[in-house]
């Protein structure tokens, strides 16, 4: 069985990394045991027999490089449904102040993130949440690569979970739309929010880590469903798509 390095290798093309992949620490035990198990991934079953985490950043900035992260949250998809009784949101004191442009946006004050936790610990416990499931977030580049940045500071190596792109997923299910027809590409909206409201899901509040997982959720589940009709789509399928990634950035 190929890995799902080889089958994302052409989708990973022409990508940079912003730090060097090279650390002498040894990894975390927990990402070690990771990488084995990814690497020796069955990819043809159906969906519905993996476990999904969907994950949600709230940060000091969009800066990749230098902002930190103030809250995550994440909940579990089974069998293609949220399961409410597994969840985790942390709330994590960045080294430096929270701007006031991003106050406004999540409402994170400097005073709670000083009174929060240190990232390490809500590193480690989303470390231990997301175990062996697959990764599923609203333009997961950003998260995952503030995530990865921090996990390689911290335990000196990076998630190994395959990420699926609930954008992308849905720029898939809107061409499939599209095809025949002459609506313009480029004018319509990928925001997150915009697609719930479109598809008549669930609206919950907006830049709250753990309600933008949630409402990251119902999409997922609602974009697999009108993707796969009657066939039943496999991890392989979502990655010839180009919906899903090993790596990022």
């Amino acid at each position: 069985m190929a890995s799902l390095n080889l089958l994302t290798q052409n989708i990973l093309s022409g990508f940079a990394w912003p730090f060097s992949r090279e650390d002498s620490r040894p990894a975390h035990p927990l990402l070690a045991r990771s990488k084995e198990y990814f690497d020796a991934l069955d990819q043809s079953r159906p969906l519905n027999e993996y476990d999904f985490v969907v994950l949600d950043t709230e940060l000091t900035g969009l800066n990749v490089k230098k902002d930190e992260i103030v809250t995550i949250g994440a909940l579990r998809i089974s069998e293609m449904r949220i399961d409410m009784e597994q969840s985790f949101y942390f709330c994590a004191c960045p080294t430096r102040d929270v701007p006031k442009q991003s106050i406004v946006i999540h409402g994170i004050t400097p005073s709670e993130a000083q009174k929060a936790p240190p990232l390490k610990e809500a590193l480690q416990g989303l470390l231990d949440f997301c175990g062996n499931s697959i990764i599923v977030g609203h333009n997961i580049n950003l998260d995952i690569s503030v995530i990865n940045r921090e996990l390689k500071k911290e335990f000196g190596g990076e998630l190994h979970n395959p990420c699926i792109d609930t954008m992308r997923l849905a720029r898939q299910y809107r061409e499939g739309q599209w095809t025949g027809a002459y609506e313009c590409y480029e004018e319509y909206s990928y925001n997150l929010r915009k697609l719930s409201r479109e598809f008549g899901l669930p609206l919950f509040t907006e830049h709250n880590a753990f309600t933008d997982a949630l409402q990251t959720a119902y999409l997922f589940i609602y974009l697999v469903h009108k993707m796969q009709v009657n066939a039943a789509w496999t991890l392989k399928d979502l990655c010839r798509a180009g919906c899903i990634r090993r790596r990022f950035f």
